[in-house]
């Protein structure tokens, strides 16, 4: 469905608005114009699963070009019951002179499934196998020493679902005035819905081991349905001028964005996220799953957890300048927004900066700083369950220094970077005067070191990067589930001539070190900290073309590594992906 992923890393509030001071996904449509190539694209592989895939083009007149995309998947996971089939039909019309760009696109997905990721009770996965190092209060709570394969399913198969729909309609314009000045926009309105429904063994506490000498533990039922809708616009203008020795490029513009959201779910006296059924229990590790509790799907139950608008307006104006070797960005955007719950209308504003220098060496090398700053409202309430209040913005902030090296007139790309990154107001759950509830934290920090490297020598391509990043939030614990190492490496060789002058082969590493995750449980209990171990992946792929036909198979985790992405102080762990097998045949025409 994506033509190209792009990714920004670091805040990018001048340019974008609001957003995660982590950095910008843009996720790039397939949209019908010119020199469009038709696909079709079939799928078979690990877990049955069974995909079809079709990119259809037509020249429909003069300057007049239409695409249709679409998808249809049905497929399983590594979870039992837990499927992932996927129905997405996306066509777009397309009129372009050369000088004038009109396109046009509905875009219309519908997911049904389970999560794959479920809550596996911590003490009887990655505690029986070694893989993490917990507090002795978990140990307890696993009387048999038995192991639950990552495959095991806790939920209830007649009760959980994860199903989501979304409709899109989006108008994509752009004209070029002259050489010198371009004008473009785009409107998108999307309506999306969502039913997420789960039942899990209850995790671990300090009160008492939530599974028992035989296996067995209650389960918790938690049923949610949510919707939104969001309407954007955004027009925008770039002019490329000179002042003398300085060479601008000028980019500015306006944005407006309106966004509604509903939020339903079960809920019970003394527990609005999830309840327990009394005399409904589950075994960890042969579990028989007993009729839905009609309690857990009587609507009669149901809280509103409230219903939220939130109205933005942004103004922004970036300049790129050019002096010599010299390259330079100032960019400054201003954002009012408004966001009102059932109870509360809270009004934000922020002007966010962004400033760099770039000096480019002609043997290639390019040293450069930054900084730069994000800003994103947030649409939850904070403090204990029984009294909410809205939640404060958060604020990024990020310093980065770092060099680019490509030689000229070669296809070697180096970058290596390091950035110091602050974050205001992240929420986190947590107690306040003895309740549970939303806890807005003070600054937290993400310092790190990241190198990436990309070349093309003979036949062979080969590329590789690695993380070192250190994060702490305000009581200096890490960030849960962040691990602090990470690295890949792939290698791909794609012969130009011979037998195999068609053949590509691919092998490929990735690394994940070690995360951890720290809490108390409850309030007045001890400090509980799980590490989780880190896993080193193979990933392989064979492929070979015959003139329109590609035929290709991937593999990913080739030697079937079981591992936990990740386990939780609060008590549930997470399996991390097994191997997968992908066939794929592709016809172009």
């Amino acid at each position: 469905m994506l033509e190209q992923v792009e990714i920004l890393k670091g805040p990018s509030s001048v340019l974008y608005g609001k957003g995660s001071p982590g950095g910008v996904v843009n996720a790039i449509s397939k949209l019908a114009g010119p020199d469009k190539d038709s696909e079709a694209v079939f799928d078979v592989g690990t877990n049955d699963r069974l995909q079809f895939a079709a990119d259809f083009n037509q020249q429909l007149a003069d300057n007049l070009y239409f695409r249709l995309v679409g998808l249809y998947r049905d497929s399983g996971t590594q979870v039992d019951f837990v499927e992932d089939n996927a129905v997405i039909l996306m066509p777009s019309l397309t009129y372009d002179n050369g000088q004038t760009r009109v396109s046009a696109m509905f875009e219309y997905s519908d997911r049904d499934g389970d999560t794959a990721h479920q809550f596996l009770p911590l003490t009887a996965t990655a505690c029986a196998t070694g893989a993490v190092s917990v507090d002795p209060i978990f140990l307890r709570d696993n009387a048999t020493g038995e192991e639950i394969d990552s495959s095991t399913y806790h939920g209830n198969p007649d009760f959980n679902r994860y199903d989501t729909s979304s409709s899109l309609i989006s108008l994509l314009a752009s004209h070029e005035v002259n050489e010198d000045l371009s004008i473009d926009g785009v409107f998108r309105h999307k309506d999306g819905e969502a039913v997420y429904r789960q039942a899990w063994i209850a995790f671990s506490s300090t009160d008492e081991p939530r599974i028992d000498a035989a296996g067995d533990g209650p389960q918790t039922y938690f049923n949610a349905e949510r919707s939104s809708e969001q309407t954007a616009v955004d027009v925008r203008a770039r002019y490329i001028f000179e002042t003398g020795p300085l060479d601008h490029e000028l980019f500015a513009g306006v944005g407006l964005q309106h966004v509604e959201t509903t939020n339903d779910g079960l809920a019970l006296p003394g527990d609005i996220f999830g309840f327990n059924i009394s005399g409904v229990t589950l075994n960890a590790y042969n579990p028989i799953y007993s009729p839905v509790p009609d309690s857990a799907l009587n609507r009669d139950n149901f809280f509103d957890f409230g219903a939220f608008e939130a109205d933005d307006l942004g103004i922004y104006i970036s300049d790129q300048i050019s002096f010599g070797d010299f390259k330079f960005n100032v960019g400054v955007r201003f954002d009012d927004v408004e966001t009102t719950n059932d109870t509360d209308t809270v009004k934000d504003e922020e002007t966010s900066f962004s400033i760099g220098a770039l000096y480019a060496f002609e043997n290639g090398f390019s040293p450069y700083i930054s900084y730069a700053e994000s800003f994103e409202p947030l649409p939850g309430t904070v403090g204990p369950d029984t009294a909410r209040r809205p939640a404060d913005p958060q604020i990024g902030e990020q310093v980065e220094v770092g060099i680019k090296y490509q030689p000229a007139g070669t296809p070697t790309y180096i970058t290596a970077a390091y950035f110091d990154l602050t974050e205001s107001s992240r929420i986190e759950r947590g107690f306040i005067d003895g309740q549970e509830g939303n806890v807005q934290t003070g600054e937290v920090s993400v310092t790190g070191f990241e190198v990436e490297a990309q070349t093309v020598i003979g036949d062979w391509s080969l590329e590789g990067n690695f993380s070192l990043i250190d994060t702490e939030l305000e009581n200096g614990d890490p960030f849960d589930s962040i691990p602090e190492q990470q690295g890949s490496t792939w290698v791909q060789y794609q012969p130009s001539e011979g037998v195999l002058a068609n053949a590509r082969l691919g092998f490929g590493i990735r690394y994940v070190g070690e995360n951890e995750s720290n809490g108390v449980l409850p309030e007045s209990g001890p400090p509980v900290r799980v590490v989780t171990d880190g896993v080193t992946l193979g990933d392989l792929l064979i492929g070979y073309t015959i003139e329109d036909w590609d035929l290709s198979l991937n593999a990913r985790n080739i030697t079937d590594e079981e591992y936990y992405g990740t386990c939780l102080a609060r008590g549930d762990c997470f399996p991390g992906e097994r191997r997968t097998v992908v066939a794929r045949v592709a016809k172009k025409f």
